[in-house]
């Protein structure tokens, strides 16, 4: 009897035994499966950061620009502007006005629609002690991606000390050895170099040469930018040989480009700063000059006609449903089809917005109110799910009492019914506004991916969103578009954040439990 009570109890601690290690295991499987998800969400968000932070500053060419060419500030035009930009940049560099091609590289330091924001800062214009105005134009897209990133790779090598400096018949300059031997020490050294290919650029008193080739004791230069040494002998000025990391080649910049954005910087004439044009200008075709301000402010139509279309007659419809709708095979059938709406995609909601507003109504493409109703059609179904939950949730010892006490069926649920389903009601319909915000497919079948260069000023001026605007400037070709496409992800991971931040606030500061 003994024997067999005993095998009885160690059956029985064995299968408690298996039962725990089972629990432990789906325990450890639900860690790994949230320890997964949360791994892939911040690899997402470190990388897309990582390529955002760039976008949140940009360089500035400082220039100072002759009081007098720029005091009549309303009749001065984008091409005179110009012109007295480009006047300074050659007063800078004298030495590159008498060739076409250098002067090209010179003007391209800055675009040409650079100049309108000088508008406003001549308005009330900075002047310097010597009859200048103070003036701050965005360098070229390329030239701030180099600044950023680049200009790190370059490492710098003391040659030696020059010579004589002779121009040959081609062009170009040569520079001989001052005795040392410093220079032949020099090309051994390039010789043993196991790198990639990379140009080098000779800097010899302030002035920036390109190394060409070498010959002997000698370096065969050509002249890139700055001031041009005196020819003859040198008096054993140092030189030095820096490395761009880079072959001209695999680059969109020129050497003599980077010779310029190197001397502006070296003196001053080049700032980095917050770059507030992301938030305060609309669209460009310069990823320097474009900003999310008219996605932004389009967003905000949008979502104030989506939210005052679709939250009324979502919460009503669910309300009458939920409240006063007879148990009938209609209702039912309604109830079946408002919960299939919600998993159509949302694309088949823009060819439904694209038939009826803008082929049977006829109103305008690009707009905020038209984004708003297909958005609206949307999150509709969405919030009556969300309503007829929160309604529900409610005790039936609410409505009871309320009618016992001779409240009205109306009374009942507009007076004690909803105001205790409210904070459900209104976290759905804020994760339903957060759904919207983020949609692209329905917008682009309605022509909200058209190129805005103006801040809308009404739910009617043509627009678009930030997640069509994320799409239009990820397709874009210069890579200057990759961090600002980054940075706009963030913006709007943020506002999407910040509204499911208060859906979650609102239900814990007035959820009430049963």
């Amino acid at each position: 009897m003994t024997d067999r009570v005993s095998a009885a109890q160690l059956a029985q601690e064995a299968r408690l035994r298996r039962r725990y290690h089972a629990e432990r295991r789906f325990k450890l499987y639900g860690q790994l499966a949230i320890g997964f998800a949360v791994s892939f969400l911040a690899i997402m968000l470190i990388s897309i950061a990582a390529r955002a932070s760039s976008a949140f500053s940009n360089h500035m060419l400082v220039l100072n620009l002759d009081q007098a060419e720029v005091a009549d500030v309303d009749s001065l035009t984008v091409s005179d502007l110009n012109l007295t930009v480009r006047s300074e940049l050659l007063d800078m560099f004298p030495e590159l006005a008498e060739d076409r091609l250098q002067r090209a590289d010179l003007f391209s330091l800055s675009p040409r629609l650079a100049v309108l924001p000088l508008v406003e800062d001549l308005q009330a214009p900075r002047v310097l002690g010597d009859g200048t105005v103070s003036v701050r134009l965005a360098l070229a897209d390329e030239l701030d991606l180099y600044l950023k990133r680049d200009i790190r790779k370059h490492s710098t090598l003391e040659v030696g000390s020059a010579g004589r400096l002779a121009r040959l018949s081609t062009g170009a300059f040569r520079l001989t050895d001052a005795g040392q031997d410093s220079f032949i020490a020099f090309q051994d050294r390039l010789a043993d170099m196991e790198a990639p290919r990379t140009d080098i650029l000779i800097s010899l008193s302030g002035a920036l040469f390109e190394l060409a080739d070498t010959a002997g004791a000698s370096l065969i230069l050509n002249y890139l930018a700055g001031p041009m040494p005196q020819l003859g002998e040198q008096a054993s000025r140092p030189v030095q040989a820096i490395f761009l990391g880079s072959a001209s080649e695999d680059r969109p910049l020129s050497n003599r480009q980077i010779a310029l954005t190197m001397l502006l910087k070296r003196d001053g004439r080049i700032e980095r700063r917050f770059n507030a044009n992301l938030f305060f200008n609309a669209d460009s075709t310069y990823p320097e000059l474009a900003g999310a301000a008219a996605a932004i402010v389009g967003s905000l139509f949008t979502m104030l006609v989506t939210a005052t279309f679709a939250i009324p007659i979502g919460v009503f419809a669910a309300i009458y449903l939920e409240e006063f709708a007879p148990n009938s095979r209609l209702t039912r059938l309604i109830e079946v089809n408002i919960n299939n709406l919600a998993a159509v995609p949302s694309i088949i909601f823009g060819l439904l917005g694209a038939a009826v507003f803008l082929n049977t109504f006829g109103l305008p493409r690009s707009i905020p109110l038209v984004g708003g109703l297909v958005l609206g059609l949307l999150v509709l179904p969405t919030i009556i799910i969300a309503s007829r939950a929160a309604l529900r949730s409610v005790p039936p010892s609410m409505r009871d009492a309320a009618l016992g006490l001779g409240a009205s069926k109306t009374q009942a649920v507009f007076h004690h019914v909803l105001p205790l389903a409210a904070p459900g009601i209104l976290t759905g319909a804020i994760i339903a506004m957060a759904r919207a915000l983020g949609e692209t497919a329905p917008l682009l079948l309605i022509g909200m991916v058209a190129f805005v260069s103006d801040v809308p000023n009404s739910p009617n001026d043509e627009a678009t969103v930030l997640p069509v605007l994320i799409y239009k400037w990820f397709s874009g070709s210069e890579r200057a578009w990759e961090p600002m496409t980054a940075a706009i992800i963030i913006i709007l991971l943020v506002i999407l954040v910040s509204m499911n931040l208060v859906a979650v606030l609102l239900r814990r500061r007035f959820e009430r439990r049963w």
